[in-house]
């Protein structure tokens, strides 16, 4: 339980961080829980929804306009539509964070497939590498950047959007916005700021890395 702050507070209350490390450490683990499992399952819808965009080009088009409707839908309002199924639940809050990552990795899955080059794809071919070889050692290797460059929008997205379950009681660093506002209390909007920048700052940088390791011949 976060304890109250007491009258005439500073701007920042060291001690109150201290005495409240362990729910703010609880709430941060939470927050990268909510915002990682979303981007992961979205990649994973999103690889093969791509494949099939950049094979048969006439079904992007719809796919595109259903995945830019679901990203236009408020988070608020599909909380509380999912509430009657879900509860209130972690599930509550992956639901709509998954599907608003599709609007930017399924585009980016194709996008990347598609900067691949036809002479490239032709050398494969020539070389006696059939299809599912050459996805997997060719094509997508190459569209990796491209890829991860979706992946890095998509994550710091969700590192922003989770604080918005606060308002139904799950959102990780959220609770510290809502838990300050409510008391006028800003120590806590002060640490879930920083928290929330910190994590996206080493998420982003984390995906970087591993762009890095993927692409070794993008290095000089």
């Amino acid at each position: 339980m976060i304890a109250a702050p007491a009258d005439d507070e500073p701007l920042i209350r060291w001690d109150w961080l201290a005495r409240n490390a362990d729910d703010i450490g609880g709430m941060l683990a939470d927050h990268v829980y909510l915002s990682v499992v979303p981007v992961v399952i979205g990649l994973v819808i999103a690889l093969p929804v791509g494949l099939a965009c950049a094979r048969w080009r006439w079904i992007y088009p719809p796919v595109l306009a259903v995945t830019s409707l679901l990203y236009a839908l408020p988070a608020i309002a599909l909380f509380v539509v999912l509430i009657a199924f879900t509860g209130l639940s972690h599930t509550t809050v992956m639901i709509p964070l998954a599907l608003y990552t599709l609007s930017v990795l399924v585009p980016g899955v194709v996008d990347g497939l598609r900067a691949v080059p036809d002479h490239v794809r032709q050398a494969a071919v020539a070389m006696g590498f059939g299809p599912l070889r050459r996805l997997v050692q060719v094509e997508l290797p190459i569209a990796v950047p491209v890829v991860m460059a979706g992946l890095r929008v998509a994550t710091v997205s969700n590192i922003s959007l989770v604080s918005v379950g606060a308002l139904i009681g799950i959102g990780g660093l959220g609770e510290l916005f809502t838990d300050g506002f409510n008391r006028d209390f800003p120590t806590p909007i002060i640490a879930g700021v920083v928290l929330t920048i910190l994590l996206a700052v080493a998420a982003d940088g984390l995906l970087i890395l591993v762009q890095r390791l993927l692409t070794p011949w993008s290095r000089q």
